[in-house]
């Protein structure tokens, strides 16, 4: 495998554009005065975001899947992430072995 200029250029120009987006919005927020609803709103997009990824997946994929992720979601309403985790996956495997 060999790197052309090309190559390279473009590997750095998504690295740099990538690390952009990432300092964007704190240096944004830093100047930028927030209401309470205004932070509420901010502080809400990673879970809206995370289950609009999950969402499809876990109602499109089966009843095995599905029940998984609604025991999971229950779970993480108390538990540390690993036993979530743990928990999906024993739930998983526990309603596929039961539906065959």
């Amino acid at each position: 495998m060999s790197l052309d200029a090309a190559t390279l250029l473009a590997i750095f120009g998504m690295a740099a554009f990538t690390y952009l987006t990432r300092i964007g919005g704190p240096l944004l927020l830093s100047r930028v005065r927030l209401s309470r609803r205004g932070e509420a709103a901010l502080q809400a997009v990673p879970p809206a975001v995370l289950m609009a990824v999950i969402a499809p997946t876990a109602l499109a994929t089966g009843p095995a899947e599905t029940g998984a992720a609604a025991v999971t979601a229950l779970a993480a309403l108390r538990l540390p992430l690993l036993a979530c985790i743990a928990i999906g996956v024993g739930t998983l495997l526990a309603i596929r072995a039961l539906i065959g």
